[in-house]
């Protein structure tokens, strides 16, 4: 039986990584990406190659009027989506208390809200035979990160809604989880301010001695998704090489 898997973000960096890694299983993936159709087509096309069926859905998911167009896409093809992946982010690197409302909206719409939503318009699709829904957190979620206060307290309420989407969602078999990366060396963490001193100061901490890549956080929701994470809900994983542990 096909399998069907939404994926926001799901066209770069880790998203990417995670679309690369289903279409190996030959699901129908539902891509949706904010803006640059060049890196959309391209990640289609090599996902296609792998055994994929793919409809890229652009859509900004920071926006409440984006998810019924979202879901329509997918009704399109299927009425059961089997996976629902919230990867896609956005969020300014500045202090707290240089934050303007539009950063902190752009922050908690994109991280936290757009889950709220993306779970409330999976369900109808998901109710009859259960599914798994993962969201894709970071340490700055727990911990202090300098210029990270935007993005970090709205994946703080990212992981709380997991606890509570996962308590209510499990009558319908769908379990809901979440995976917190460290330091994982992407384009856009790559435009964080002194992106080379953090990642000298992560590597000094890291007992894994190295910075993650997009694959490794893959490789953890890859087991959220299979039946060996059946007994998990509402948690999440923390795949960072350790940093957490000092």
């Amino acid at each position: 039986m096909n399998k069907f898997a939404l994926i926001t973000g799901g066209t770069r960096g880790i998203g990417k990584a995670i679309s690369l890694s289903l279409a190996e299983k030959g699901m129908h993936l539902f891509l949706n990406y904010l803006r640059d159709d060049e890196s959309a087509e391209a990640v289609k096309k090599e996902t296609e190659s792998k055994g994929a069926q793919v409809t890229l859905v652009q859509a900004n998911v920071g926006d409440a009027d984006a998810f019924g167009p979202l879901f329509d896409a997918v009704k399109k093809h299927t009425d059961r989506l089997d996976i629902l992946i919230h990867n896609a982010a956005l969020g300014v690197f500045k202090p707290v208390h240089q934050l303007r409302e539009k950063d902190w909206d752009i922050s908690l719409d994109v991280n936290a809200k757009a889950l709220l939503f993306l779970a409330q318009g999976a369900l109808p699709f998901m109710k009859k035979e259960g599914g798994k829904i993962v969201a894709i957190s970071s340490l700055g979620a727990q911990h202090y990160t300098p210029n990270y206060g935007a993005i970090g307290i709205s994946k703080a309420a990212l992981e709380n809604l997991v606890r509570y989407l996962a308590v209510e969602l499990s009558p319908y078999k769908i379990h809901v989880n979440a995976v917190s990366g460290g330091l994982v060396d992407t384009a856009s963490v790559r435009l964080f301010p002194d992106f080379e001193r953090m990642k000298k100061e992560f590597l000094s901490r890291t007992p894994g001695g190295r910075v993650g890549t997009p694959q490794d956080i893959a490789n953890v929701v890859s087991f959220l998704l299979s039946p060996k994470s059946d007994w998990i809900f509402g948690q999440t994983l923390v795949a960072d090489g350790g940093y957490s542990l000092s």
